[in-house]
């Protein structure tokens, strides 16, 4: 069954377009990589699958229910979580209050302080619970983006370049984390790392200048040409 159905999905920017005509369909569970060259427009299109991004044409359905219109606030309240690209947290407060600041609108007061210290331990940033924020590396700021992400146990994680900045031993270990969680949880994953991508994904979607070039699964993307010829550097 589908949890995310996007139909048509197209935005233009001063007659260009960024995203173009877009269809794709992600099951229950699955772990989705979403890849192209810079400026393929998978960041517009994750923008209006979140509800950041008004579209200029198309449907985004999610679980079974047009959301199009929908306020970003409102779809994290259906199961929508989405980490940006560039890290958004609260860097004078600290970690623990951010991660419950996420927590909040989606459970009762007394279960949060339990589910800041489990989320924090999933990245592994337990210890580190009373440190701001914004004292910690980049790769851990995205560890906490992801926490944050991951208290609100949502339907639909979308993690938009979780990896970028992580140490070699952060990726191995948030293979794992990907890896572990519970599968009626459906991930969205836009990744620059291709070992990341095969790794984790079910099937795998391929923007190109704002089009969708191929889907299919991890071994298929690596055999399609068309696929080396424009995002894996083979001619």
């Amino acid at each position: 069954m589908s949890l995310l159905s996007v139909r048509g999905l197209t935005k233009t920017y001063d007659g260009v377009r960024a995203v173009d005509v877009v269809s794709l369909d992600i099951e229950v569970g699955e772990v989705r990589g979403l890849i192209g060259p810079n400026g393929a427009g998978k960041t517009t299109l994750v923008g209006m699958i979140c509800g950041r991004i008004a579209p200029t044409a198309g449907q985004v359905i999610f679980a079974g229910r047009d959301i199009t219109g929908l306020a970003a606030h409102r779809r994290t309240r259906l199961g929508m979580a989405y980490t940006f690209q560039i890290t958004s947290i609260y860097a004078g407060l600290p970690l623990a209050e951010n991660v419950a600041l996420a927590a909040r609108p989606h459970m009762a007061g007394a279960q949060v302080p339990a589910a800041v210290d489990a989320a924090l331990a999933q990245v592994g940033l337990d210890g580190h619970d009373a440190a701001n924020a914004g004292d910690l590396s980049y790769g851990h700021q995205r560890l906490l983006e992801i926490a944050m992400g991951l208290v609100q146990k949502p339907r639909l994680l979308i993690l938009d370049e979780p990896t970028q900045g992580l140490s070699e031993a952060e990726v191995v270990r948030f293979l794992s984390l990907i890896q572990g969680l519970p599968t009626d949880m459906t991930v969205l994953l836009i990744e620059h790392n291709m070992d990341v991508v095969m790794a984790l994904a079910d099937r795998v979607t391929v923007l190109d200048a704002g089009e969708l070039l191929f889907e299919g699964t991890p071994d298929e993307v690596r055999a399609d040409a068309g696929v080396q010829a424009a995002y894996l550097g083979v001619a």
